[in-house]
């Protein structure tokens, strides 16, 4: 657990100063998705640091990989992109993470291996890359910890990086556990998560409330945690900010329907939107309502992440986004 006076040090300046560089380190897993007619890079941390790539920001993924076929492509497709590939670190022994995506029922159902590359990141380089980089947001999951070398990687990297922390709660059965859960939400000032896993969350740590901002707000004061940001899929999405307010974003029912293709990295889209919300310093109801249409946007396509980067770019135009400007 980290030292509380600086998580409260933290949650104290939640924003991004200004200027600022626009890096952000995300920590976790990179794997690849398997689905039943194709192979596609994914993990959450991959994700969102090619949408922020895409956003113009600095993103840099702290992820181990084997040296394999999967590898090579993952190092391809980032360097394709222009992203910073220094935090992907090589494993001569485990694999390049894998999941496997069953389609059921209009949804999807993963299936996550164990024993992955993801697994074994190493403390001491994952220090060595946050000191050069020095990154002004750091993300980070739960799934990468379900091993102690990868939970040793994360704690050096909090404790090498004096910037705010994102949470994005992702909970996959059976990779998590109440202590990594707490553990997880003493470290974070932002936590992003859906409003079925708050309610999972607020029964597992015994949090009453009747309803789910109640519930936020007790999960808020008992980790000291400035923003909880809650979506609800279709349904929209909420922001409780340090001050206990409320921003709620309903649905817009002058949006043309999507076709959704599937599901998969909606809420990733989210996130990265959410994030660049922060650096941008964008009001809650602007970064809640660009979330909400990025998000709505990876539904129309087949997977977490567009083949071409011209998808990006009515969002770069309509939010005055342009390369290598972090200001």
């Amino acid at each position: 657990m980290q030292d509380s006076s600086q998580k409260e040090i933290q949650n104290n300046n939640v924003a991004i100063p200004s200027p600022h560089t626009g890096t952000v380190a995300l920590f976790g897993e990179v794997l690849v998705d398997k689905f039943p007619d194709r192979n596609v890079l994914g993990g959450a941390p991959f994700n969102v640091a090619r949408h922020l790539q895409a956003f113009c920001l600095h993103p840099v993924l702290i992820t181990r990989t084997g040296n394999d076929k999967l590898r090579d492509e993952l190092l391809g497709a980032m360097t394709e992109r222009g992203m910073d590939i220094r935090g992907v670190q090589p494993d001569p022994v485990h694999p390049t993470g894998q999941v496997m995506v069953h389609m059921e029922n209009g949804g999807h159902r993963f299936e996550i291996l164990s024993e992955q590359a993801y697994d074994y990141i190493h403390a001491g380089v994952t220090r060595m890359i946050a000191l050069a980089v020095q990154p002004e947001l750091v993300y980070f999951g739960t799934l990468a910890q379900r091993h102690p070398t990868s939970r040793r990687a994360l704690g050096s990297l909090l404790k090498s990086a004096i910037a705010p922390r994102f949470l994005d709660i992702n909970l996959r059965e059976p990779w998590y556990d109440l202590k990594t859960l707490k553990r997880s939400l003493n470290q974070a000032n932002i936590i992003k998560l859906n409003n079925e896993e708050l309610l999972h969350i607020s029964k597992l740590l015994r949090i009453g409330g009747t309803d789910e901002t109640t519930k936020a707000a007790l999960l808020a004061e008992q980790f000291n945690i400035s923003q909880v940001l809650v979506t609800k899929g279709e349904q929209g999405a909420w922001l409780r900010n340090e001050s206990g307010a409320i921003t709620d974003l309903q649905p817009d029912a002058t949006q043309p329907d999507i076709h959704i293709a599937d599901t998969v990295g909606a809420g990733d889209g989210f996130a990265s939107v959410f994030i660049l919300g922060l650096f941008k310093k964008w009001t809650p109801e602007q970064s809640l309502q660009r979330a909400d249409q990025f998000a709505r946007a990876i539904c129309g396509i087949r997977g977490a992440i567009p083949q071409d980067d011209q998808f990006y770019a009515p969002f770069r135009t309509a939010w005055s986004l342009k390369k290598e400007d972090h200001s």
